[in-house]
């Protein structure tokens, strides 16, 4: 779950419990009444803070989930589409400009040959006076993440210069 979603669950929970703590005990009975299952879960907690959702907002929520990775899929029409994803910079350089292309298409191909997957994902362009060549079509941060992590590992001399960014990628359905 994203962090917008945490929130609005903790806030739909902060909603349940304030409600339930105004009730005088001869207002609920049951074992399921409101109050009891915050003490339940306060004298369980040794220390934590543990949130029981609903299974009715839990429900909706992941609804609301799948409804909205259905949708992202459905945006993609038969072809070429671009979206907005990550890539993982591998390349960016505005010194010796003589050298620059050369430079940014030779990590390209280093990255390829170590890395066939990546054949068809390398992109080295410039923006003057600078130079960059971007690895991979990923659409979540953590995908490119889990890549950069690779690609670090496998050229530790320019782990220092590679880093993820926000980018168009180009997505073939």
């Amino acid at each position: 779950m994203n962090l917008k979603r945490i929130f609005i669950c903790i806030g739909l929970a902060g909603s349940l419990v304030f409600p339930a703590m105004a009730q005088s005990p001869s207002e609920s009975s049951g074992e399921n009444a409101p109050a009891n299952a915050i003490e339940k879960i306060v004298g369980e907690s040794s220390g934590n803070v543990t949130i029981d959702i609903p299974d009715n907002i839990l429900r909706e929520l992941l609804k609301e989930e799948q409804h909205s990775q259905r949708r992202q899929h459905q945006d993609l029409r038969p072809g070429i589409n671009k979206v907005s994803g990550f890539r993982v910079q591998v390349f960016g350089d505005g010194h010796n400009q003589h050298t620059l292309e050369s430079r940014a298409r030779a990590r390209g191909n280093a990255v390829v040959a170590k890395f066939p997957k990546y054949r068809g994902q390398v992109y080295s362009y410039s923006s003057s006076p600078n130079w960059y060549t971007r690895v991979g079509n990923f659409r979540t941060q953590a995908e490119a993440s889990a890549a950069l992590s690779e690609l670090k590992r496998a050229f530790p001399q320019y782990a220092s210069e590679m880093r993820v960014v926000k980018s168009q990628i180009v997505i073939i359905k």
